[in-house]
């Protein structure tokens, strides 16, 4: 953790000292005396434990642990920069806005949080939420209708051009209405006996699922309607005998609230990694560092980090 000793002056006063290799220099720049500057840099060398320069009569130089601490010193600062020119232009423009994707286990297990999140952190930014599948809004984050997009990594050649930051890894689920007849013998080779709510060819869990099946022996269920649509399956499930492989996320709080019922099958083997994926090489807007930190709040209170 940084010491809380450190503030913006000493970054300030260091990096400049550096930059002009001369404190006299340094303090007409930053419009100190230099007294006041050579002070900050002692103060600074006092809570690092360490010198970080050498006076001489060429100037000032670098010591090993100077140079080191240079370089965060420096990225620190102009971390801080971008933040706030960022809020500036958004200030400039009207309200910040920021354009999100979110695949259906992420659109129900973190986006409700991710709001509440963001409606304490960033109340002015307009928030829209786009869902579909994964090619689908990978497509508009290619396209720039999208900023950001947060859901399992996808097959290579839906990735080009993207950047993944994984989040966390989320498994897929076998569930059911309560009072489910396969609930008495909870076998993943019986669901054939019973609709079946299936991903798609182009959803990004069908791998998994595959996979899953032809482990355990068990044919491509013959009655099977193919959907990742959380909402298609939350109301069409309370009043049917359909078995539903979704990703765990989609349906954690219907579990949870005993709406559902998930078979106790083990699924290890279906686990695959959830993360924000961005355009590659795109530097981040002053809203999507909101929403990263309105995300690092979400997965902590969902024990997800």
């Amino acid at each position: 953790m940084m010491d809380r000793r450190i503030k913006i002056r000493h970054l300030q006063a260091f990096t400049e000292i550096v930059r002009q290799r001369s404190l006299k220099r340094a303090a007409e720049r930053l419009f100190l005396t230099q007294p006041a500057i050579s002070r900050t840099l002692s103060e600074l060398e006092e809570i690092v434990g360490a010198e970080l320069l050498t006076r001489g009569r060429g100037g000032v130089a670098l010591t090993a642990p100077g140079e080191f601490f240079h370089g965060f010193a420096q990225a620190s600062l102009s971390a801080l920069e971008q933040g706030l020119a960022g809020i500036e232009e958004a200030g400039r423009q009207g309200v910040m806005q920021l354009r999100v994707g979110a695949l259906p286990s992420v659109a129900a297990r973190l986006m409700p949080e991710i709001v509440t999140q963001l409606s304490e952190i960033a109340p002015d930014l307009r928030l829209t939420i786009a869902d579909g599948s994964h090619d689908h809004l990978t497509g508009l984050l290619r396209g720039g209708e999208l900023d950001l997009v947060i859901g399992r990594l996808g097959a290579p050649e839906t990735m080009r051009g993207l950047s993944f930051t994984q989040l966390y890894l989320e498994e897929v689920a076998v569930v059911v209405r309560p009072g489910h007849p396969i609930l008495a013998d909870p076998d993943l080779r019986r669901i054939g006996d019973w609709p079946v709510i299936y991903p798609p060819p182009w959803a990004a869990i069908r791998p998994f699922v595959e996979r899953l099946l032809i482990t355990e022996g068990v044919p491509l269920p013959p009655r099977r309607i193919e959907t990742v649509s959380g909402a298609f399956g939350r109301a069409y499930m309370p009043g049917s005998d359909a078995v539903w492989l979704i990703s765990a996320g989609v349906v954690a709080r219907e579990v949870a609230q005993g709406q559902l019922v998930r078979l106790p099958i083990p699924t290890d083997m279906t686990e695959g990694p959830v993360g924000l994926m961005t355009r590659a090489g795109a530097t981040a807007s002053a809203s999507q560092q909101l929403f990263a930190t309105a995300l690092d709040r979400t997965l902590r209170i969902l024990g997800l980090d």
